[in-house]
């Protein structure tokens, strides 16, 4: 097959994306003890199902205008439904939920920002997070809640990129000296993986042409992300004759939810 352009493998240097001048927190990593690092991908006592939200073309241009209203992304405003109308669902079930902790994350690629090239086939991913409690995301408005995403994405610069990654070696590194001196230390994890009251982790693969490949059989007539069995796990996923650019059809969002959440009895997500 004919590519566009040769690919690249294996990964380019980031040093020039360092700024001494500037330090970050990372509050997208959590420090938990070693021995219950790898509890949350045990089942619980909770039943995690998957339901499908589809939003329809109609619904995607009244959004995408509520988004140039608050000054944000149509990705960012459906995540902030997302993160809104599930902490809201997750409170009613459970009022004592009210003090502790509503968690937002998301993955987000800043290629075209760090100057990656298009031809290299690593894609430099950063993950990034929001916390409030729980009564507080209850309390804030959609716009506020809207902005808390936005910023949340927007601080991921190609120094925020160098950071993270010097954060995440340095903690390996601490992890191997604890492992080959017999230690129990600590794990550094994505803490979208530690248990949460409630949590809405979200990927977007909207942009991404699925149905425009062809490995040699032809383009595919459907495509589908797996079930992941995890908490407050959303996926926004394109229909067979989405584009993009103009929103010609139908989108889907998988969410991974315990099945006593439901989706109907939320105003902002019963419409999908």
């Amino acid at each position: 097959f004919d590519l566009p352009y040769p690919p690249t493998f294996g990964f380019p240097d980031i040093g020039h994306l360092h700024d001494p001048s500037k330090t970050f927190e990372h509050p997208e990593y959590s420090l938990v003890d070693a021995d219950q690092c790898f509890k949350e991908f045990q089942p619980g006592a909770e039943k995690i199902v998957e339901k499908i939200l589809e939003i329809s073309v109609e619904q995607q241009q009244a959004l995408r205008q509520q988004a140039r209203d608050f000054g944000v992304s149509f990705t960012e405003l459906l995540c902030a439904v997302l993160w809104k109308g599930t902490n809201g669902l997750r409170l009613e079930l459970n009022p004592e939920i009210g003090s502790e902790s509503s968690l937002y994350s998301c993955a987000v690629n800043p290629r075209a920002r760090v100057g990656v090239s298009s031809s290299l086939c690593a894609s430099p991913v950063i993950n990034t997070s929001c916390e409030r409690t729980v009564s507080e995301i209850a309390a804030l408005d959609l716009r506020d809640i809207a902005r808390l995403v936005h910023e949340a994405i927007d601080k991921c610069s190609g120094d925020y990129l160098f950071s993270s990654f010097d954060f995440l070696h340095q903690q390996r590194k601490q992890e191997l000296y604890d492992e080959r001196n017999n230690q129990i230390g600590k794990k550094l994890m994505l803490v979208y993986v530690c248990r949460k009251p409630v949590k809405c982790t979200v990927s977007s693969s909207r942009t991404f042409p699925i149905y425009n490949t062809d490995y040699g059989f032809g383009a595919p007539e459907y495509v589908r992300p797996p079930f992941l069995p995890f908490d407050g796990c959303m996926r926004i996923w394109p229909t067979p004759l989405y584009d993009a650019r103009s929103s010609k059809a139908p989108l889907q969002i998988y969410v991974s939810l315990p099945e006593n959440v439901d989706l109907s009895q939320s105003p902002l997500l019963a419409q999908f």
